[in-house]
């Protein structure tokens, strides 16, 4: 995760403003709908469409919503939004009610914790196994990537943040040709991605240091635990504002609230 400026409080006011928005739960939901592919069927569509939404942080905890809701957002029937629902329940991002309607998993401290040291433990693994293969176009990839993560914290942007921010991590464990852990490191990134979105918008508070220049710093220098440590900071640090079990529980609590 990219650090906020600590100066300038027309972007500090501008993130404070959206993490309200993201709070609403009565609010209207947003998903971002790509162009489908003929080779993609409408269920594997669905799927991937109900996928992003969640791991890019457009379905909130404590939002509740129905599959004729899902259905009309994705202009599709029904049919191919209660199979691709059974996947994600299966891979444990959404979880479908008694009543039919679908929510974000009950998140628990212990939980969160756990998932945050899993993507430390992993994440840090890929990016070391990684190393050896990044040459300098994967390099300028993910300075790139950085510059736009620079773009959307100044225009306080939260989604595209989070998705950037993917991106720029996705880019950096994939180029080890023989990876076998982003599925894992992926199916994380979902349980988390409802609670990631909200994380963006308190970054300001608590993540101080650039930990992807410290990362890519690390790569030019080819030195892989250099490289382990800033991941691992940028992981923690992402999460610095429940450091502590008081302000995780109230963290989980908050954005976990029902709708009244």
């Amino acid at each position: 995760m990219k650090k906020s400026s600590a100066e300038g409080k027309p972007e500090r006011d501008g993130l404070n403003q959206r993490f309200c928005e993201v709070m609403d739960k009565k609010s209207p939901i947003e998903i971002t709908l790509t162009e489908r592919d003929e080779s993609v069927t409408i269920t594997q569509w669905v799927y991937q469409t109900l996928r992003s939404a969640v791991m890019n942080g457009q379905i909130l905890p404590g939002r509740a919503l129905t599959i004729r809701e899902l259905a009309a957002i994705l202009d599709v029937s029904p049919m191919p939004v209660r199979e691709a629902l059974r996947q994600l329940a299966a891979e444990n991002a959404l979880e479908i009610q008694g009543n039919r309607r679908v929510m974000v998993p009950r998140m628990t401290a212990m939980k969160f914790s756990e998932l945050c040291e899993a993507r430390i433990a992993i994440e840090s693994h890929a990016a070391a196994r990684a190393l050896p293969y990044i040459d300098n176009d994967r390099l300028q990839q993910l300075r790139e990537l950085d510059r736009c993560i620079d773009l959307a914290q100044e225009e306080g942007d939260l989604e595209r943040i989070s998705i950037l921010n993917q991106n720029f991590h996705r880019a950096l464990y994939t180029a080890n040709p023989h990876q076998v852990t982003l599925p894992l490191i992926e199916s994380l990134w979902l349980q988390l991605g409802p609670f990631m979105r909200l994380a963006t918008s308190k970054l300001e508070e608590h993540y101080v240091i650039d930990r992807h220049n410290e990362a890519m710093r690390a790569i030019e220098k080819q030195d892989a635990l250099a490289l382990q440590l800033a991941i691992s900071s940028d992981i923690r640090e992402g999460f610095a504002f429940a450091a502590t079990p008081e302000l995780l529980h109230r963290f989980i609590e908050q954005s976990a609230a029902p709708v009244s």
